[in-house]
């Protein structure tokens, strides 16, 4: 889907924070996590499952419904800068005991770290509000301080609770052991180069196999909209309301049609289609990539005294392509990386997932220093595309990718024939030479066991409130127009004239934020669709 949410796709972490990575972050803690959009459409063969059967004798979990939760301290030592945000805010956290194994209530458990904020306005207290940041693989245990502030007096009146989902961020870990953050690249120029890419994707699941196969038939999103619920029910909350961004908006959608009757006041901020929903989440938005880096060029075609990488669109949009070549004839050496053709796409394509001034001018930089490697000058990379390669290029954000691909691929099957995804990449790159073979690579999944369950079918007329930016690079708008189309009775904030993944609280228009705030503190939704324009710079 801030997330998260594919980067990289981000998340996107939050979306306070944008990201490299996938669906949200499509929103995500360093620059690569924001890229991977949710935006995928795979056919299924099999009838997919439906909500969780109703239970005609005693509660199985009633021991995880009823336990007691320890509410501690959220600082876990003297570097923790999540911690300290939070216990500045007044949060306190809590580990909340799930089974790995649904079918198997009675057997290993693991744990969900939660964070919350309690309402100070308890005359008007609404309830609890669960977040989700988007990824998948986000984490979100660290956004109430920040959705608290964008929620303004409302806020008040909830108690809003950030949740790391399972294996995710301080919840019960899943680490591969990789040697990047993620999976995505692109397919390179030629045959031989695809067929590296299928090998690296092929060793990425070997590694998952091997070093966390016991609980990958447990990554799914059934499986964290069920402790989800466990959750709700170990709050003490009969009903939640829920704020979920990029791959958020799937989670919540499958939460409810899973839970129906369990859902308050629900925000899907990026809104992922579930007939879209895949681990080939990035195909089809090679439209909207396209069009947000031709905003960005001409944003940095404008600051040519600055960055030095031409005065029209067409100049700034060259650079690009001529550094995309040299990196297909050999790796650009940037400080101690080496940028190749499968590297350097990616690179652009996770700094277009925000639209505005600093993510623009952290591209603006990654691009000037590609193009003085391109060159033959020695680069020192700038910090956003240090980030950016420390993300793809080393083992540091292992985890973030390995529950990011293990849900995905847990979600829904994906495509076992190497042939099959290179045929796509081949005709994509004739629509798009940059982005098309990025969204059409082959991917961990195309190795992987099938998933467990079937996908949720997502039905049923959620009364959402839905937001999506017309120009929204990873869970595109038609995408959230098709969300909007099959819950009748949901209403959809459309930001118009922008490039960017993650609206309410994050890209500054009052417009939105007043509407979703109003909905929070009244329940009740607006009575037609809203278009907010861009707000002045």
């Amino acid at each position: 889907m801030t997330g998260s949410t594919l980067p990289v796709t981000s998340t996107p972490s939050s979306p306070r924070k944008p990201a490299v990575g996938a669906l949200h972050r499509l929103v995500r803690r360093t620059a690569a996590g924001a890229a991977l959009g949710l935006v995928g459409a795979l056919a299924l063969a099999a009838p997919p499952a439906a909500a969780e059967p109703a239970r005609a004798t005693a509660d199985p979990l009633a021991r995880y419904h009823h336990q007691h939760l320890a509410w501690k301290s959220c600082l876990l030592g003297p570097d923790d800068e999540t911690g300290k945000e939070l216990q500045q805010a007044g949060a306190r956290c809590a580990d909340v005991t799930v089974p790995l194994n649904y079918d198997d209530p009675d057997g290993r458990t693991i744990t969900v770290a939660i964070s919350r904020i309690r309402a100070t306005d308890t005359d008007r207290r609404v309830g609890a509000l669960l977040l989700n940041g988007g990824g998948p693989g986000g984490q979100t245990i660290g956004d109430p301080p920040w959705v608290r502030t964008a929620m303004r007096q409302v806020g008040e009146r909830y108690d809003v609770v950030g949740v790391d989902p399972r294996f995710v961020g301080r919840s019960t870990p899943l680490d591969c052991h990789w040697p990047t953050g993620s999976f995505v690249r692109g397919a390179g120029a030629d045959r031989a180069g695809f067929d590296r890419q299928a090998a690296f994707a092929e060793e990425l699941a070997r590694r998952c196999r091997t070093y966390a196969g016991d609980v990958l038939p447990y990554a799914s999103t059934r499986n964290t909209a069920r402790d989800m619920d466990v959750v709700r029910a170990a709050l003490g909350e009969r009903r939640i309301s829920y704020l979920g961004y990029s791959y958020g908006s799937y989670l919540g959608q499958v939460y409810a049609t899973m839970f129906p009757g369990r859902t308050d006041r629900v925000v899907l901020d990026g809104v992922a289609a579930p007939s879209r929903y895949s681990p080939r989440l990035l195909r089809g938005t090679e439209p909207a990539n396209r069009h947000a880096l031709e905003g960005w060029a001409d944003w940095a075609a404008a600051r040519d005294t600055t960055y030095g990488l031409g005065r029209t669109r067409e100049a700034v949009l060259a650079v690009v392509d001529r550094i995309q070549t040299a990196a297909g004839r050999t790796p650009l050496p940037i400080g101690d990386h080496r940028v190749d053709e499968h590297v350097m796409p990616v690179i652009v394509f996770s700094g277009l997932s925000q639209d505005n001034d600093t993510a623009y001018a952290d591209l603006a930089q990654a691009v000037r220093d590609m193009r003085r490697a391109a060159d033959g000058h020695r680069v020192t990379p700038s910090p956003g595309l240090a980030a950016t390669l420390h993300f793809l290029l080393s083992g540091s954000e292992s985890a973030y990718g390995s529950v990011q691909t293990a849900i995905l691929c847990g979600d829904v099957a994906a495509p076992r024939d190497p042939d099959t995804y290179w045929r796509d990449v081949q005709r994509a790159r004739e629509r798009d030479a940059l982005f098309g073979p990025v969204a059409n690579n082959i991917g961990p999944c195309a190795f992987w066991d099938p998933p467990r369950e079937r996908p949720t079918s997502v039905r049923g007329d959620l009364p959402a409130l839905l937001v999506n930016a017309t120009g929204d690079p990873r869970t595109t708008y038609e995408s959230a127009r098709e969300v909007r189309r099959m819950n009748r009775s949901s209403r959809l904030i459309t930001l118009r004239g922008a490039d960017q993944h993650a609206v309410y609280g994050v890209f500054g228009s009052s417009c939105v934020d007043t509407t979703v705030n109003t909905y929070l503190a009244t329940g009740h939704l607006p009575t037609t669709d809203i278009t907010c324009a861009r707000p002045s710079s």
